[in-house]
């Protein structure tokens, strides 16, 4: 069985100041999706499926077209790609969109518009996000070992350390799980980093507290592993979201809130695997230097060939 790469990029990056998903950033001008992609195909993947909006679709598709004609799979087989649209009025039909909403409906919304597309375990991550090949390995582990299951899900842990950044404080959603490994909760913390003193701490969502974290706790930087069941449960809570929010202008429906809402009620429960990778990515145009050399760095040891793709 090979699992499925669901790839999020379907945001433009309003604060980075363009689509930052085709920005080149590796030595020979590859985008971080690329890099995703060599390490899913590496860790047996079978097929990609961006998630786009509908204005950027065909610059996708030609770059696709271009610069993937020739990768396979670990099979030989040639890797597929397949294209789904993110757009506000992909609703279920019974609701009627405010007009003045501008704001996509979030990272789960974007997860449903794949739905008839996949039939077999999938792994989500955002297109402008470095996982690391570690992470791939462990996702598609998973989901191999899970071809057959039903209300199991997973999401892959970093420790807060490993995805901390030079610019600043950042917010990390920290995971809670109990004794058998299963996620209870992620709790939001903004202004995470390490101060003058050497503590690494952030401000808890929650309480409202300035506290002290575990630079080796794990935190979610929104790859997730599902099985197809996961649409048909996340359709649903859509639905008592849109019940609820279907008038607002900003509210959105986002991946953990699903996961949280599946845990709560019983109806599924969600792996913690911890990952050794550092993660990095683009959220400001100032990150992306520090991008740049990291990529630079990862081909002068060899991690990575220069050009990715011939």
């Amino acid at each position: 069985m090979k699992p499925t790469l669901l790839v999020l990029a379907a945001g433009m990056g309003s604060r980075y100041g363009g689509l930052k998903q085709m920005d080149g950033l590796g030595p020979s001008g590859e985008t971080i999706i690329d890099y995703s992609i060599h390490d899913a195909v590496e860790a047996g993947f079978g097929k990609v499926i961006y998630i786009v909006r509908n204005y950027f679709l065909e610059q996708f598709q030609q770059t696709v077209k271009e610069k993937y004609s020739n990768v396979n799979c670990l099979d030989g087989e040639p890797l597929k790609f397949e294209f789904v649209t993110q757009e506000l009025d992909k609703i279920p039909a019974r609701f009627s969109l405010n007009p003045e909403r501008q704001k996509p409906w979030g990272t789960a919304h974007a997860v449903l518009m794949a739905k008839d597309a996949i039939k077999e375990p999938f792994v989500v991550i955002n297109g402008d996000d470095f996982y690391g090949r570690e992470s791939f390995h462990i996702a598609g582990d998973w989901c191999r070992e899970h071809e057959h299951s039903k209300g199991v899900f997973a999401i892959v842990g970093f420790e807060i350390d490993n995805t901390l950044s030079e610019s600043g404080g950042v917010s990390r959603g920290i995971c809670h799980y109990d004794e058998a490994g299963h996620l209870t909760n992620v709790v939001e913390h903004h202004n995470v980093q390490v101060e003058a003193d050497g503590v690494l701490r952030g401000d808890n969502s929650v309480s409202g507290e300035h506290v002290e974290l575990n630079a080796k706790d794990l935190c979610s930087m929104n790859m997730w592993c599902f099985t197809p069941d996961y649409m048909e449960l996340s359709a649903k809570i859509f639905e008592e979201f849109l019940e609820e929010n279907i008038g607002e202008l900003k509210k959105e429906f986002y991946i953990p809130f699903a996961v949280d809402h599946m845990i709560h009620s019983g109806t599924a429960a969600c792996d913690v695997l911890a990952t050794p990778a550092h993660w990095f990515g683009v959220t400001f145009k100032e990150d992306r230097p520090g991008v740049v050399a990291k990529f630079a760095e990862l081909v002068r040891e060899g991690v990575y060939p220069s050009p990715l793709y011939k």
